[in-house]
């Protein structure tokens, strides 16, 4: 996970303009809210990147613990939001000495596939202890071994022909080809997990899971999982 951490954390092209990034987050903020039991509530989003629509989030809930393993991104994560009260941000490893069973909703979204399998392992591991037992986990926008490039590409057309940004799409497909986003995924690949093997690994780390009706996010062919402790 290193490399995309570092790449993360460069100044990178992963978004076709301005208004893609913002709207991105717009609906994965949306699509968060709508697992918020109550405004009484803690939420952990792990590995949340840029998170430009945390505030409202955190409007949704009583804290919201942002936990960001790139340092340039963390950075501005505390500079954007440190007049926030309800938003804390911290890095991955003080995630680990926080108190057990102290958030009632963590979201991980589009992150396992930049992930080993172990290093995916350790991630439940840490969040299950800090989890309620009558939390839940949401993991997002998995990718399924049977769809290909080609649909997340469909996807984003889609979804630019809708918000007003198609030829931006285009324009960043064609950089993104050449970009070394590109070149990082044909060199490290991204983990890619069937349905069945996601709930038999959500098991094996101690959760009892489901997969959601719809993904987080703009691209319906990745998928959802909402997992609670088994035991």
């Amino acid at each position: 996970m290193d490399d995309w951490i570092d790449y993360y954390d460069s100044t990178h092209t992963i978004y076709a303009s301005k208004r893609h990034r913002d709207l991105h987050f717009e609906v994965i903020a949306r699509d968060i809210i709508g697992y918020i039991a109550s405004p009484d509530a803690v939420v952990l989003d792990y590995s949340c990147g840029e998170a430009l629509s945390a505030a409202r989030v955190a409007e949704a809930c009583a804290k919201l613990i942002l936990a960001e393993p790139a340092p340039g991104v963390r950075g501005r994560l505390i500079a954007r939001f440190a007049p926030n009260t309800r938003i804390r941000v911290r890095s991955l490893d003080d995630l680990r000495h926080m108190a057990e069973r102290s958030v009632d909703l963590a979201v991980m979204n589009s992150v396992a596939q930049y992930m080993t399998p172990d290093e995916l392992d350790v991630a439940l591991a840490v969040i299950r202890r800090v989890l309620k037992p009558g939390g839940r986990l949401v993991l997002g926008d998995i990718l399924r071994p049977e769809v290909g490039m080609g649909r997340d590409v469909l996807a984003l057309l889609r979804f630019a022909a809708s918000h007003g940004f198609f030829k931006d799409a285009l324009y960043g497909l064609a950089s993104t080809a050449l970009s070394d986003y590109r070149q990082l995924r044909s060199r490290i690949g991204l983990q890619r997990y069937s349905e069945a093997e996601m709930l038999a690994k959500l098991a094996a780390a101690g959760f009892s899971a489901t997969r959601a009706p719809k993904n987080i996010g703009h691209n319906p062919w990745r998928m959802t999982f909402v997992a609670r402790h088994a035991f």
